[in-house]
């Protein structure tokens, strides 16, 4: 894969090879990103932080990236913020954002809206998801948290037992997620859902054709039982076409340290794209897993900026430079690790 000036809208662009260029570089990036050094090698680029849906982790990790590595940023959120509002064109919003920036990080409701968006921009984008479709950069740092974690045990990616529950159905992190596993070897998958829920046909076949098993289940306690990963996600009410029918499937599997000490391996890793969902209706993770060592879930958001920056240095074509104008910092920074 060549990264320099390229558009990064699906998982689909990535092979082993890519995706260990990105891990590589993501490594490189950690002083930088737990604040015991500091670069400028963006200093003058401007990053295009479209968000016309909510966002928390994504919208702020991808600018806090940008901002490590000395580039300015500018946002937009919600549709209604901007000329889109008003009857512009996906083509004409590209055309002229893409006049004020390097990049442009873009997330919208409606799948393949960034696709469309990115064929007229005249700098790199990058999809920060897309509806129900995919969310690259997710996976890319879901997938490098499992590396992490599977490694501190012993183990690596090929030969992963995971379990994915939740609303597999809606749920783009576990479609881009998937699709990224599938290059591995020997992955196990136990698909936890309502059967209203489950993962798409495509994907599943996807995953069979690359000669990983398949496993679907509606019962979590089973499911989760000889599992690496468990991969919780929350229902996506925002898909669903009623709040009446989203809040069908709220709470129905909800993962606890009860739950979770009476059916997982002791070592069994807890993962979550986040926003987990707290609310007592929902609960899909529940707080009393804040202690377990084997949560993830903050490590993954970590590992977040570490993708993104490396992501930006890629396509930017500074990976290399990136320590050129490194220098300690010059405040005190708190322990984050």
């Amino acid at each position: 894969m060549d990264f320099v000036g390229s558009h990064i809208l699906s998982v689909s662009q990535f092979d082993r090879a890519a995706i260990e260029r990105v891990f590589e570089v993501a490594d490189e990036m950690q002083p930088f990103a737990n604040r015991q050094k500091v670069t400028r090698v963006l200093e003058g680029a401007i990053l295009g932080n479209m968000f016309f849906e909510p966002s928390t982790r994504t919208r702020v990790s991808f600018g806090c990236a940008w901002n490590l590595l000395g580039g300015e940023v500018r946002e937009t959120t919600e549709v209604k913020t901007s000329a889109i509002a008003k009857g512009e064109s996906f083509y004409d919003t590209a055309r002229v954002l893409s006049g004020y920036s390097d990049m442009i990080v873009m997330r919208h409701q409606i799948e393949g809206s960034v696709d469309e968006f990115a064929s007229a921009s005249r700098v790199p984008v990058i999809n920060g998801g897309d509806g129900s479709n995919e969310h690259p950069s997710q996976a890319l740092l879901d997938l490098y948290t499992i590396k992490k974690e599977m490694a501190g045990r012993g183990k690596g990616v090929d030969g992963l037992r995971i379990a994915l529950i939740g609303d597999l159905r809606y749920g783009r992190a576990v479609h881009s997620l998937c699709r990224l596993l599938s290059l591995y070897d020997k992955v196990h998958f136990t698909l936890i859902s309502p059967e209203e829920l489950g993962l798409g046909a495509e994907y599943i076949d996807e995953i069979r054709m690359a000669g990983h098993e398949v496993v679907q289940s509606t019962d979590m306690a089973t499911g989760i039982s000889h599992a690496d990963i468990l991969y919780v996600t929350r229902t996506q009410e925002e898909r669903f076409p009623t709040q009446e029918e989203a809040d069908r499937y709220k709470g129905l599997f909800r993962l606890n340290q009860t739950v979770y000490t009476e059916n997982c391996e002791p070592n069994t890793v807890i993962m979550h794209p986040l926003p987990r969902d707290s609310r007592g209706d929902a609960n899909e993770l529940d707080n009393d897993l804040n202690e377990n060592p084997n949560l993830a879930i903050f490590r993954q958001t970590d590992n977040g900026v570490h993708i993104r920056m490396a992501l930006f240095a890629l396509i930017l074509d500074v990976a290399d430079q990136v320590n050129q104008t490194a220098r300690d910092v010059n405040w005190y920074t708190a322990k984050r690790f």
